[in-house]
């Protein structure tokens, strides 16, 4: 059951995420042909991930974890675009959309 799916600020990774499996699935993008080729599928952690986004700056990737009522942080590496859990939690009641406000 994929629900989010985004492609990296430099263009040479995309992300997905399955509820069935509490996983985000990347991608390297081959930006000749476009052809994808998988990298990893990582654990969000939680439970029934809904939403996702990465950092404007590209560094780090949030998702919302609807069923266990928290967001979770993972470190993107901007050279294989591999992703690390920083450890890093919020609790928040059934987050499904992570969006980053421009003040």
């Amino acid at each position: 059951m994929p629900s989010d799916v985004h492609v990296h600020t430099s263009g040479r990774f995309v992300y997905g995420n399955t509820r069935g499996d509490n996983s985000i699935a990347s991608f390297n993008i081959d930006r000749e042909t476009g052809k994808l080729t998988p990298l990893e599928i990582v654990p969000t952690l939680g439970s029934t991930p809904r939403g996702f986004n990465l950092s404007p700056d590209g560094r780090f990737l949030l998702v919302g974890n609807q069923d266990s009522n928290e967001v979770r942080t993972s470190k993107v590496d901007l050279d294989t675009g591999r992703l690390q859990p920083t450890g890093a939690k919020v609790d928040i009641p059934r987050p499904v959309c992570i969006k980053f406000a421009y003040l």
